[in-house]
């Protein structure tokens, strides 16, 4: 069994491992096997009764928990396991905090350390409350747009006549009389006062990151920038308006509505606000949100690419919009972003970990050197394929011309093109007269 988010194998025992200790117990538990080889294979521990004596009373002396340590022998060879269960109170070696993700152990610190410790007191951050902010600092204009979406939603019953301070009560965004930093991210006149970067960066790039064309910026409380940002897409950066609100609607040559929708409430919704700016960039060819903040502890990155549970990095924000009907609470976003890119032709999109953060990618065009590259297609294949894409069509001449290759080659290049990636296919006579087009031109 390979190592995974519960296990870990070690040759031999050094006090460094610990620290892998710290992580299990931080996080779901875990297992670590002392006298196995990174492939699970037993390699045998010499000092192992030794170890068997010692080990649980440096853990609880040095770390303040108890773990099981436990013997086992095969075929003469002998190593030990370490259980460690979940602690529902943070641990720390000496004042360091350490997480499981995935097979690799990760020392916490800034914004992610403040997350953990808050998590495991039974808070988030956006659960707790800003003692400089007063009920002035709210958007009444803000609490409207929510109020009619919510009506539109059928999500929040009831909100008619409730004044101000009983509607946030009603939405948890009070405690004690204080204002939760959800109220303010979500309806703050200000909110950039408290949280300097409420703030989505939108840039135009040609071919390279290096080469920015221009740039925009949109400032704001969440359900300002629900309409902001979309405006600006459609005004400065999207050769064709998009209806945000037709989420089924597909414009050719740009990109799904569905997906783009998705891709932006999930950049706002599960953000770290404590983090940097919400990062948009437009290039010919595809594009990106990246926002501060890794996957919640527990899901992965194929979890994203099906059914899995909603586990929302800021529950009350996420709440909110799901009363707003802006989100629904099923973690379904990550695939209507796959579905709609599917059913639009396009690439899969591409979502990954990146600087600290989610970075989710959408292709304009599944016929681009780089995908082509991705299907498998050799070199020659690629010029073909973007020769037809400019010209139309591309005969057995021209292909030889193109590549410099014999006619036999070309012929069964042609052939994989309509027979395997199904990419081309046959038009005109058969023989001297066929010419290759795009499938389903």
């Amino acid at each position: 069994m390979p190592e995974h988010q519960n296990i870990e194998y070690k040759r031999s025992w050094h006090d460094d491992y610990l620290k892998w200790i710290v992580g299990f117990a931080n996080s779901q538990g875990g297992t670590i096997y002392i006298g196995k080889d990174d492939n699970g294979n037993v390699v045998n521990v010499p000092d192992y009764k030794k170890l068997l004596e010692d080990l649980p009373n440096k853990i609880r002396d040095i770390l303040g928990i108890m773990v099981e340590v436990n013997h086992h022998e095969e075929d003469g060879k002998h190593y030990l396991e370490i259980v460690t269960p979940p602690y529902a109170v943070p641990i720390s070696l000496r004042g360091v905090y350490y997480t499981r993700s995935g097979s690799t152990k990760q020392e916490l610190k800034g914004n992610a350390l403040i997350e953990f410790l808050l998590r495991k007191t039974g808070k988030t951050w956006d659960d707790v409350t800003e003692p400089s902010a007063s009920i002035n600092d709210i958007d009444t204009n803000a609490v409207d747009n929510f109020i009619k979406a919510a009506a539109k939603s059928g999500r929040l019953p009831e909100l008619e006549g409730l004044e101000l301070p009983e509607l946030l009560e009603k939405l948890r965004l009070i405690e004690d009389g204080k204002l939760k930093r959800a109220a303010i991210v979500l309806f703050g006149k200000d909110p950039g006062r408290f949280f300097p970067n409420m703030v989505v960066k939108i840039g135009r790039f040609g071919a390279t990151d290096d080469d920015l064309r221009f740039q925009e910026t949109a400032e704001g409380n969440l359900v300002q920038l629900l309409n902001d940002v979309p405006d600006t897409l459609n005004k400065k950066f999207f050769v064709k308006p998009v209806d945000f609100e037709g989420l089924q609607r597909v414009e050719k040559g740009e990109y799904p509505v569905a997906a783009l929708r998705e891709m932006l409430l999930n950049a706002l919704v599960h953000r770290d606000y404590m983090g940097s700016m919400v990062q948009i960039r437009m290039y010919d060819d595809h594009f990106s949100i990246w926002n501060e903040g890794f996957l919640p502890q527990g899901l992965t990155l194929e979890a994203l690419k099906r059914q899995h549970p909603s586990r929302p990095r800021n529950p009350l924000i996420a709440d909110v919009c799901f009363k707003g009907g802006y989100i629904d609470a099923w973690g379904r976003g990550t695939i209507k972003i796959i579905n709609s890119c599917k059913d639009a032709g396009l690439p899969e999109p591409e979502m990954k970990e990146q600087d600290g953060g989610m970075l989710v990618i959408l292709f304009k065009d599944s016929l681009n050197e780089d995908q082509l590259q991705k299907k498998g297609l050799n070199e020659r294949q690629v010029k073909a394929v973007l020769y037809v894409k400019e010209k139309g069509s591309i005969t057995n001449t021209q292909y030889q011309k193109l590549t410099g290759i014999a006619k036999a080659t070309a012929t069964r290049d042609l052939t994989q093109l309509v027979e395997d990636f199904k990419l081309l296919e046959k038009s005109g006579i058969t023989g001297v007269g066929t010419s290759y087009i795009l499938k389903g031109s």
